[in-house]
């Protein structure tokens, strides 16, 4: 069972509908159970991050994620879901995320003089892919992916990126650590270059 964490901060049809398109079922869950029960698990998210910790650890999915991350299986975040994979997180004070990704989780400050580029990133933006990741098989740097967001990942071990992309500067679009894999921008409204990266993630 491929299954989407529904934690009350994502846009969780939209990311099931990309799954049909693609012919494979997908779950959405809710109960610690479900999430220790997936083969495969989507983190999606939108939304804050102090937010969305709270919800994962007050209802023991948090715990549970974890534990199906020590399985090895496969888990994709989906960017707030990327987010919270790391150490802290820091919108609106500094918030402990889930751990699973040495790192922390930053604003853009592109914002500010002289740069004067907008907060919240938004819209479409080619990336550089980093190595042979399965994740992104068959897919060239270059291609373009549909991102909203206005903080970003600074993975501690630069082998866990494994793309990024440029806004004001060079920023991590995706990670790779074993089963973990993670993008910021969102494959569910890519059309067909995300669509082939759900399609790689199923095919695990």
């Amino acid at each position: 069972m491929l299954a989407i964490v529904d934690y009350s901060m994502g846009n969780l049809r939209s990311v099931q509908k990309a799954f049909e398109l693609l012919d494979v079922p997908a779950k959405i869950v809710s109960s610690p159970a479900d999430i220790r029960r997936a083969d495969k698990l989507i983190l999606p998210g939108v939304g804050a991050f102090a937010d969305a910790i709270a919800i994962l650890e007050s209802s023991g999915q948090a715990e549970a994620i974890k534990d199906f991350i020590r399985t090895q299986r496969p888990l994709l975040g989906i960017c707030l879901g990327l987010q919270l994979l790391m150490e802290k997180g820091y919108e609106d004070g500094e918030h402990t995320g889930l751990g699973i990704v040495p790192g922390d989780c930053v604003r853009f400050s592109v914002d500010q003089p002289p740069a004067s580029l907008k907060v919240p990133h938004m819209g479409w933006n080619s990336i550089q892919v980093r190595g042979d990741v399965p994740l992104f098989k068959g897919i060239e740097s270059g291609t373009h992916y549909y991102f909203v967001h206005s903080y970003f990942v600074r993975p501690t071990d630069a082998r866990d990126v494994a793309a990024t992309a440029d806004y004001g500067g060079e920023f991590t679009a995706a990670i790779c650590r074993d089963n973990v894999m993670a993008v910021q921008f969102h494959p569910e409204k890519s059309q067909v270059a995300g669509r082939r990266i759900l399609r790689n993630f199923a095919d695990l």
